[in-house]
């Protein structure tokens, strides 16, 4: 045997090694399920006596259960504090609309923390924390991102004419048009991506729109729950939309094993907050798991949820139940942990490290205490007004109402009187807590989008998203019907110096029609048009103030304007006679 020979087989030998010991030692995978609405009793693993999720229930048995996981109760405060590990009251994101509903500009998130260490990033489905430059998901950390925009498919900051089927979604923020139910979607493109990405591991982030409202599902998977409806169950619909989610995840779970990627991919299955059509809030329909309290509340049902993780690799599987205390917040620390990443130091968190819970570590978790805070408004929310602390098995409401959990389920007898001493200990904890919160600045200073940037050459705010004193409205047969609403004012920031064009319309772009008028076209037929008669157009922004009259056929009234570098708040309005209120798109654009 020749030296060079010999040289040669140790260089294989030595490359066998190398390459077995990377396989063995790779980085897990890592895929997070969120699904939307679907409340803690919204599962047949969960006690469930009419609903079927077999998929899921076979996961629930192979996985490590958190039975004592807290959300925010609404979508985008749970969502913001995954994606940054922060409480809602400190990354600024407590509401789902009226300005609150985006991420600051400068917010690190998850996605950031895995790609930063060498992963592949791809987001499919639900993002709601904002549809513009500089918060969108490829701003976020995500190399892919396939989504819908605003908080649900077919709302109306959403591509105007979605339904659930055969609709247009963003992929990286440019609309393209799909085939086939939403849920089923956001699975398939998941397994294409990771057909195309094994080359190192990779965070998938999934959140399905699915089952939040309109409760829309093709009927072959409502059909078994009809029965049900009105006697047992509130929506057949609903629990269709669920099994849908159920098919779907035992496609990708198979779709897993059949790539070999099961053993170590880290999988999540957990919800945004508690059900809104699955459990009546007279208990007389629907199951909760024993529990009160709907999405919104902070009642038990409306921030319990599941949280099932598997790893088999990580020895996270089996089936076990982990009663410890644990929140949204405490994602990018555990999962941190787990695979095994740095985290930038300067990444503020308020979440802890629950991995050793997973792993049957002697350490102890450090979770002591959760706060839910949030509001639907533009307003921080309140101190202790309308608030849940957590802490054991105690639960303190509104500062006021102290209920045992493990007791008293449904939350029926208050304890503050007979346990004061608890009381005056939560409270503490809380006025603590709120100190620091203030010093955040995402407290006081809202989140802008950001015009004058190359990443995004026009940008689109709707009334959706608009800051005021007004009710919430946020469907586009609101829009159709010419529903009037004062909400006006949405906070920018101008990162060039220069003229910009402001159009203000009545119509989206995707579907124009004269702001006198209705548009030529009624994708899907959803709609009943109705045509507004306002004169004139009024907007406000950096101290000028313009006001343009309207013509027959405008489609569109434009200002082109002089901008400064800087923060500034954009007002626009209809004005009709004496009546004013908020236009319902505007697009902003730098003229080159």
């Amino acid at each position: 045997m020749t030296h060079l020979r010999i040289i040669l087989i140790v260089s294989v030998l030595s490359l066998s090694c190398e390459i077995a010991f990377a396989q063995k030692t790779k980085r897990p995978n890592v895929i997070l399920i969120l699904t939307d609405d679907q409340g803690i009793g919204d599962l047949g693993c969960h006690g469930n006596p009419w609903l079927k999720t077999p998929n899921i229930d076979a996961f629930y048995n192979e996985s490590v259960r958190m039975t004592d996981f807290h959300v925010t109760p609404l979508c985008t405060p749970t969502r913001g504090a995954i994606m940054t590990g922060r409480y809602p009251i400190n990354n600024g994101t407590w509401a789902t609309f009226k300005g609150r509903d985006g991420l600051s500009g400068d917010a690190q998130t998850m996605a950031d923390v895995f790609q930063q260490n060498g992963y592949h990033t791809a987001m499919f489905g639900k993002w709601h924390l904002g549809d513009n430059y500089p918060t969108r998901p490829t701003d976020s950390g995500f190399e892919v991102a396939i989504n819908h925009l605003a908080g649900g498919v077919g709302e109306l900051s959403d591509y105007w004419g979605n339904s659930y089927f055969d609709d247009v979604y963003y992929v990286n923020n440019q609309p393209k048009q799909f085939k086939g139910y939403c849920t089923d979607v956001w699975f398939d493109e998941t397994m294409k991506y990771i057909e195309k990405n094994e080359d190192k591991p990779f965070f998938i982030y999934l959140p399905t729109n699915a089952p939040h409202d309109p409760l829309i599902v093709a009927e072959k998977y409502a059909a078994p729950y009809k029965h049900l409806e009105g006697k047992e169950i509130i929506s057949a619909n609903l629990y269709g939309m669920i099994a849908n989610l159920d098919e779907n995840f035992g496609k990708l779970n198979q779709f897993l094993i059949d790539k070999k990627l099961a053993d170590n991919t880290i999988v999540i299955y957990m919800t945004d907050n508690g059900t809104r059509f699955g459990y009546s809030p007279d208990g007389k329909l629907g199951y909760n798991k024993g529990y009160r309290g709907i999405k919104g509340d902070k009642l038990e049902g409306g921030h319990r949820v599941p949280f099932f993780i598997r790893w088999p690799n990580g020895k996270i599987e089996g089936g076990k139940d982990i009663n410890s205390l644990a929140a949204h917040v405490d994602l990018i620390p555990t999962l941190a942990s787990l695979c095994q990443l740095t985290v930038p130091k300067k990444m503020p968190l308020d979440g802890v490290d629950f991995s050793p819970l997973l792993l049957g570590s002697k350490k102890t978790m450090v979770r002591k205490t959760a706060f839910i805070h949030h509001r639907q408004d533009w307003r921080p929310p309140m101190d202790v007004d309308q608030t849940c602390i957590i802490k054991d098995n105690w639960r303190l409401l509104n500062g006021t109402d102290l209920y045992d959990i493990e007791k008293d389920p449904k939350q029926l007898t208050n304890l503050a009187a007979k346990y004061a001493a608890v009381v005056t200990a939560l409270l503490a904890q809380n006025t603590a807590f709120l100190v620091e919160t203030k010093k955040n600045p995402e407290y006081n200073e809202l989140p802008v989008s950001t015009v004058g940037n190359p990443a995004q050459e026009e940008i689109k705010l709707t009334i959706q998203h608009a800051i005021g004193e007004d009710s919430g409205i946020w469907k586009p047969e609101q829009i159709a019907e010419g529903l009037k609403n004062k909400n006006n004012t949405h906070a920018i920031f101008v990162e060039k110096e220069g003229d910009y064009v402001i159009s203000c319309r009545r119509w989206p772009k995707e579907c124009p029609g004269t702001i006198l008028g209705i548009p030529a076209v009624n994708p899907k037929n959803l709609f009943e048009y109705k045509t507004i008669a306002p004169q004139k157009v009024r907007i406000s922004i950096a101290n000028q103030m313009f006001e343009k009259n309207i013509g027959k056929e405008d489609v569109e009234v434009l200002f082109k304007i002089h901008l400064e570098k800087g923060k500034t708040f954009l007002t626009n309005d209809f004005i009709d006679k004496k009546e004013t209120y908020g236009v319902y798109y505007s697009y902003i654009s730098l003229v080159k």
